[in-house]
């Protein structure tokens, strides 16, 4: 008993899963027709547990058998208004122990019994499923509009298989009938292996025999994608989207796939049931049948040499592989690798012994196995670029491809890694430009040469204490020196010290910026404008030297460089050039006091003749 039940629970889950009950089909009614009166509501309600009764009854008797159970349309004769139509669709394929009459009579019989045991009113119809194909070959099509008008109550996919391509059909003909040759439903479903989850396969071939205004792969690409887009359209009709397969054939390809023997084509014409013909499909069907469509001699050649051809080409892909894939797949990453590093890309040849040295040996962030899957790849290309190699097999290939793919992985902690070697090498350098810029502030202080231990202690008594730049700066200052510790081990998140590098970078300019209002400052205060006749002249005054420019509106300037006293005295004057005063301009300096006295003036007067005025302001 416990079995029974078990198998019991598993036909309702299946039911559940797979099929509509009685109350899901009264529910789609009721959305198709919203104003449906209350009489007829609390009618279709009290029918349901009927429908239900009468469902539940006849799948434990016959649920192998049963493809599908549909409540139909009221009938218009008057005596059966009060009846409850009900189609039993029994798959009789495997049926070989009675003829064909003899099984519908004996079903007929059974179901109308279990019919009147549940209910007077229900009347159940039962169609075995040949009889529907035998209707499709003989164009009779009447059965089919009736299931696609109806309500499913159980199903294993076929009665939606007919009522979503039923649906689809009539659109297409209604808009392209005179170019339709044939609506043909194929696929798992007519081969007796259909499940719920199959798709619905359905072919059409078009009429091309007489088209005039465009080619005709133009009409089958035209019409294939009107087509398609009506069977989503029909999908979203019936609820059974995603599912119908919808393939297209002009006549004339179908004709030259017939004589070609196309397997595809033959197994259509077999198994294919036509829900719409105009005369060529059925034919086509029982010459099949007769043995009377057989492929040509130059099909039967085709098909004969096709695997031949075909394992040429599983051949040339297989080296294609070998030969390029996975060589790009390695190096182009190998090389990535090295330009993440901070190095320029070398040749394929040179990569691999190009990331021993800097990942393996140097770095030691790389394991030598990594380097060897990289050789191999180049040496296999090699080996079948010249020809040594002839061809590469399925076991190799998967070689390859386990390798290369353990390869691409570590690159991956690998870039990881290379990332951190240059972020910390940044964060050194910006931390070394840092110190740099304040070693130039301590250069306006006469202080050139601090150890590194005391150039904070200095800054802050020369230029913090003083005044002359905020605190904010040493504090920015200390900040970095942590920073760089805490990156080095490891405490400094990746965002935590791309934020210290930009404040370093602001550090920098403003330390820069100091350094050079500072020093335009200073050099005002070196610096005396002269004139002479209509000509300009300065004199540059750095520590005991003095510059000279002769003219400075002369695009070609002349520099003379001498020595200054503390009287003023300019002595030992000779050519120089604007080389030497930038040279002296590097020097640390400091503004000295230079009087106006006579004995400057006689210098000046030396250098630039009598008529030397000096410019105030």
């Amino acid at each position: 008993m416990a079995k029974k039940n078990k198998k019991e629970d598993n036909h309702s889950q299946e039911h559940s899963k797979e099929h509509h009950s009685a109350a899901d089909s009264i529910r789609e009614i009721e959305e198709q027709f919203p104003d449906i009166p209350d009489e007829a509501k609390k009618k279709l309600e009290h029918i349901k547990n009927k429908i239900d009764k009468f469902k539940d009854k006849l799948l434990e008797k016959f649920e192998e058998n049963i493809l599908g159970i549909a409540l139909l349309p009221p009938s218009k004769d008057d005596e059966k208004k009060e009846k409850i139509n009900l189609l039993i669709l029994v798959d009789d394929a495997d049926s070989k122990k009675m003829s064909k009459d003899e099984l519908r009579d004996k079903l007929t019989e059974l179901i109308n019994a279990i019919g009147k045991e549940t209910d007077e009113s229900l009347n159940p119809e039962t169609l075995l499923l040949t009889d529907l194909w035998q209707n499709c070959y003989d164009a009779k099509y009447d059965l089919l509009q009736v299931i696609a008008s109806s309500a499913t109550i159980f199903d294993k996919g076929m009665l939606a298989a007919i009522k979503l391509s039923e649906i689809h059909k009539t659109m297409v003909l209604k808009k392209f009938e005179k170019y339709i040759v044939s609506y043909v439903l194929a696929g798992s479903l007519v081969q007796g292996k259909a499940t719920p989850e199959s798709d619905i396969d359905v072919f059409l071939v078009i009429d091309d025999t007489d088209v005039k205004k465009m080619t005709r792969g133009e009409l089958k690409e035209k019409l294939r994608a009107i087509i398609i887009g009506m069977g989503i359209d029909a999908g979203k009709m019936t609820g059974i989207e995603n599912k119908i397969n919808i393939q297209v054939y002009i006549l004339t390809d179908f004709w030259e796939s017939i004589r070609e023997a196309n397997p595809v084509i033959f197994t259509f014409l077999r198994d294919g049931i036509p829900l719409y013909d105009r005369g060529i499909f059925m034919p086509w069907k029982q010459l099949l049948q007769m043995g009377r469509i057989k492929p040509s001699p130059e099909a039967i050649d085709m098909f004969m040499h096709s695997g031949d051809q075909v394992m040429e080409r599983v051949k040339y892909k297989l080296k294609e592989i070998g030969m390029e894939d996975f060589f790009w797949a390695a190096v182009t990453t190998s090389q990535a690798a090295i330009m993440l590093y901070g190095l320029p890309p070398p040749t394929p040849k040179e990569t691999p012994e190009l990331i021993r040295q800097i990942f393996v040996k140097k770095e030691k962030i790389l394991e030598e196995k990594y380097v060897k899957t990289v050789e191999k790849i180049l040496k296999t290309r090699k080996d079948m670029e010249h020809g040594t190699k002839k061809d590469i097999t399925g076991q190799e290939i998967d070689e390859l491809y386990d390798e290369t793919d353990a390869f691409l992985k570590r690159t991956k902690t690998l870039f990881e890694d290379i990332d951190t070697i240059k972020q910390k090498e940044e964060l050194v350098k910006i931390h070394d430009d840092v110190l740099l810029a304040v070693r130039e502030v301590l250069k306006l202080d006469d202080l050139p040469e601090v150890k590194e231990e005391e150039l904070l202690e200095t800054f802050k008594h020369k230029f913090i204490n003083s005044g002359k730049l905020p605190p904010s700066v040493l504090t920015e200052l200390k900040d970095l020196d942590k920073a760089k510790a805490d990156f080095i081990s490891g405490k400094l998140t990746k965002a935590e010290m791309n934020k210290e590098v930009q404040n370093a970078r602001a550090m920098i300019r403003k330390l820069i910026e100091y350094v050079q209002r500072t020093r335009s400052r200073e050099m005002e205060q070196v610096k005396l404008r002269v004139k002479y006749g209509t000509k300009f002249g300065e004199v540059i005054v750095l520590n005991d030297q003095v510059f000279i420019v002769m003219d400075l509106e002369q695009q070609e300037k002349i520099f003379r460089r001498g020595k200054i006293d503390e009287l003023g005295k300019i002595t030992n004057l000779k050519d120089s050039t604007i080389d030497e005063l930038e040279k002296e301009l590097a020097k640390p300096f400091k503004p000295r006091k230079v009087f106006i006295s006579n004995t400057l003036m006689v210098s000046l007067d030396n250098a630039f003749g009598s008529t030397v005025e000096i410019l105030m302001n």
